[in-house]
């Protein structure tokens, strides 16, 4: 898998998602924080994907990235992502893995503005996984997901296509940041169904816009008028996870103390409930203090990547 990444992206260019050791095989936790003045503060992070009850292999991929260069990291803040690939054979796992390999290296190599980095890197990864494709006819018609959000001191700004989702906990409410690129979406706004509905609709996971399925993408690009404060926490989730967890299930959870244990509790949750796709978690909060110890190995846990790496030289 990576050799075929290293084909893609050449072999000068030191690659994204790192090979992960035994302990990030299950669960991820960023590494511990720098001393740095307000408000850039640090951030607590995990990454936990799950194959779920019925899938044979598991096309999410989830990321989070805290670059090592200081002075980067408080230009361009720090990077979480979720992509939830589709199609046939491993496509669909190649599809989720472009996208973070590419949007998070594509943004930042970048001096420009939060959102022109998102953008670029979004529409470069679409128009590689595009061409991928279509070169190769194990991958026809592969696409995926991406939700993306940087956290730059208190500010908040995402980047998004596909039906993966990124929700601000912020004094105890669930506020979901991305709108669905979905059929049902559609009919919603239009004024067809009620989301309660749209939750059992047959064709509710029929995606209108996906990265790599077309030439030309939209973006949704947004900043979040609510700052990110201390106890605030985000969500990004494939859809395996919020099909089978209700608002009022995401806040009850995140309103626990320890972020290892609220990822573990969403993502079994889902299986009890069905877990039939994949499950995928990333989850982030500020933190001024010293972060907890990496939670225990729990081998149901798959593919988690967590980043503290240094920028590759052009």
């Amino acid at each position: 898998m990576r050799n075929f990444l290293k084909h893609l992206f050449g072999k000068n260019v030191k690659p994204v998602l790192a090979e992960p050791t035994k302990e990030e095989v299950t669960t991820a936790l960023a590494a511990e924080p720098e001393p740095t003045s307000p408000p850039t503060g640090d951030l607590n992070a995990i990454v936990v994907s799950d194959i779920g009850n019925v899938r044979k292999n598991n096309e999410d991929t989830g990321l989070f990235v805290r670059l090592a260069d200081e002075g980067i990291r408080r230009f361009k803040g720090y990077l979480l992502l979720v992509a939830d690939g589709m199609g046939g054979h491993l496509a669909g796992e190649i599809a989720s893995q472009m996208a973070a390999e590419i949007v998070s290296r594509e943004y930042f190599q970048h001096r420009d503005t939060i959102e022109k980095s998102l953008m670029r890197a979004f529409q470069l990864a679409n128009r590689q996984i595009y061409d991928e494709s279509h070169q190769h006819e194990t991958f026809r018609g592969m696409g995926t997901t991406c939700t993306a959000v940087v956290v730059h001191n208190e500010q908040i700004v995402f980047a998004h296509v596909g039906d993966s989702r990124a929700y601000l906990f912020k004094n105890g409410q669930i506020i979901q940041l991305t709108e669905d690129h979905t059929y049902v979406q559609e009919l919603i706004k239009k004024g067809e169904i009620d989301e309660a509905a749209a939750a059992h609709h047959p064709e509710r996971n029929v995606l209108t816009q996906a990265m790599g399925t077309k030439p030309d993408l939209r973006v949704d690009i947004g900043r979040c008028i609510l700052p990110f404060d201390p106890g605030d926490r985000l969500l990004l989730c494939s859809d395996g996870l919020y099909e089978y967890c209700r608002p009022d299930d995401l806040i009850r959870l995140l309103r626990q103390e320890s972020l290892p244990n609220v990822a573990a509790e969403l993502v079994q949750m889902a299986k009890n409930r069905g877990g039939h796709d994949n499950i995928t978690v990333v989850l982030a909060e500020r933190t001024t203090t010293s972060i907890q110890p990496p939670p225990r190995e729990t081998r149901e846990i798959e593919v988690p990547i967590t980043l503290d790496y240094e920028l590759p030289h052009e």
